[in-house]
């Protein structure tokens, strides 16, 4: 594609599925720039740890040629996952697979898939991806207010500083809350009826030693009754810790309840678990880090929108679901790069390439959503216990 002849492509959003296009089209010769609204790389945290699936984030970092920084990052140990009884009793504990797929091996000469789906901070991964990219890509503090019909296939972006740009395809990744997606749909997230509080330890192995062990090298969970908790290993040897329950979304306001205090919210939420065992207990009282409150939201199952020339949309932004899919980084990088091939097959098609990418996200997106739904459903449950004991061993 010669230089006179590029398009103006706009991507809305620094995440993984952003900058995933972002790289691979930039592999390819053909520029983006992408708009985020924080104000450095380094503004806010960016959250725990991520599971890279062969077939979807690890495709994504493959065909982004980064594959094997990935596996050098990776940590293929965090892949354990182990149930607990509220009791404190191990139910259930998978060890992860070991070596490397040379079979999966990818172009490039990158190394081979990594068995199974090993772990890797977020921040971590927004920090491969951002260092692959071209100097000024990212254009950080750039928070989008509204996004402007021009002619067919060109938009004009305000930002909140005041600063226009017009584009000829704006891509949306901009999350759970898109500006963008206002201009294509009429969907908002809604709760899932499911809040977690998130805590953490620091320096887990030697301040908390008995919760380290506990958690394992990857995941614990602790389900039962429309509560439970999840313990996952981060690097630098923090423990990251959701304190789930099904319960009303203002539960705190309802209850009258200052999430600034955190004494206040250590009593309430210890009054939620009464009965569970003292062990897990201290997920709850021995935190280093205070809790925030994070209710869970998810679009429309199915959610579409008709085809606009010039906008589109990926990852959250197109298909927001909870957590318990397992599949939400991962989709979006494969979003990512399914919408960058199509771009870089149909150069001088823009129309055409977006039609072609929608037409393969939307059914996907759905099929992943139903089953992230489902997934949230059995796990914040009356018999949640006895239902993910069945879906772990029927899995493993």
């Amino acid at each position: 594609m010669s230089t006179s002849t590029q398009p103006r492509i706009a991507i809305i959003g620094a995440g993984p599925g952003g900058l995933t296009c972002a790289r691979i089209l930039q592999r390819h010769g053909i520029s983006a720039t992408v708009y985020d609204r924080d104000a450095s790389r380094s503004a806010r945290d960016q959250g725990g740890t991520l599971d890279m699936h062969p077939g979807s984030g690890q495709k994504a970092l493959r065909e982004a040629g980064l594959l094997d920084e990935f596996t050098a990052s990776a940590r293929p140990e965090g892949q354990q996952m182990r149930l607990v009884g509220r009791d404190g009793r191990v139910l259930f504990d998978m060890a992860p697979p070991e070596g490397v797929d040379e079979a999966n091996g990818g172009a490039d000469g990158e190394a081979g898939a990594a068995v199974g789906n090993p772990e890797i901070d977020r921040g971590r991964l927004r920090d491969l991806l951002l260092d692959s990219l071209h100097p000024g890509t990212v254009r950080w503090g750039h928070k989008l207010a509204h996004v402007e019909p021009l002619t067919v296939g060109v938009h004009r972006l305000h930002f909140a500083d005041g600063s226009i740009i017009d584009a000829d395809l704006v891509i949306g990744a901009d999350g759970a809350w898109s500006t963008v997606r206002r201009r294509l749909s009429d969907a908002t997230p809604v709760y899932t009826g499911v809040t977690f509080v998130e805590t953490g330890l620091d320096d887990a192995d030697t301040r908390h030693a008995a919760l380290a062990a506990l958690t394992g090298d990857g995941t614990m969970m602790a389900l039962d009754d429309n509560r439970g908790f999840i313990a996952q290993r981060n690097s630098h040897r923090h423990v990251r810790v959701y304190v789930g329950m099904r319960t009303g979304e203002n539960w705190h306001r309802d209850a009258g309840l200052d999430l600034s205090d955190e004494v206040a919210v250590r009593e309430a939420l210890l009054k939620e678990f009464t009965g569970w065992s003292p062990d897990l207990l201290r997920f709850i009282t021995n935190t280093d880090t205070g809790y925030t409150n994070r209710p869970l939201y998810a679009l429309p199952v199915p959610h579409a929108w008709p085809h606009t020339p010039g906008l589109t949309l990926l990852g959250d932004a197109a298909h927001l679901m909870s957590p318990f899919s397992g599949m939400g980084a991962n989709l979006a990088m494969l979003d990512g790069a399914d919408l960058a091939r199509a771009l870089i097959d149909a150069p001088t098609a823009i129309d055409e390439a977006v039609r072609a990418y929608e037409d393969l996200l939307l059914p996907r997106s759905a099929a992943a959503a139903e089953g992230a739904a489902e997934g949230i459903a059995g796990a914040f449950a009356p018999d949640s216990a006895a239902q993910a004991l069945a879906h772990m061993t029927r899995r493993h």
